[in-house]
């Protein structure tokens, strides 16, 4: 098992103020998917982060077993497939510490 940051990085600095109710409904999707993700228990933790140096949500998976797997969820991320311009960057964890005191492997 792995751990996998993901940043979803939105198409402008001032995406949180100013989207469009299309950019809106699509991050009501991307809200639903990661919401699924984490009841399904791949997603320790999501949100949006309101860094200084700009915005962006990041989103914790815990059970991709390899990156080509972090980026098939990523890849089926409403947001991601959704015409608007998101960016994104997947990070691997080495080591992971979790509520229950785990630590996830590497294969």
């Amino acid at each position: 098992m792995h751990g996998f940051l993901f940043r979803l990085i939105p198409p402008r600095t001032t995406f949180g103020s100013d989207m469009t109710a299309e950019e809106r409904e699509t991050m009501m999707l991307h809200v639903s998917y990661w919401t699924s993700l984490a009841q399904q228990g791949k997603a320790l933790a999501f949100g949006p982060v309101d860094d200084p140096d700009g915005p962006y949500g990041i989103g914790i998976v815990l059970v991709a077993d390899d990156l080509e797997e972090a980026e098939a969820l990523r890849d089926a991320d409403p947001a991601v497939r959704s015409p608007h311009g998101f960016r994104t960057v997947i990070a691997p964890m080495p080591a992971l510490v979790t509520a229950d005191g785990s630590y996830p492997e590497r294969a």
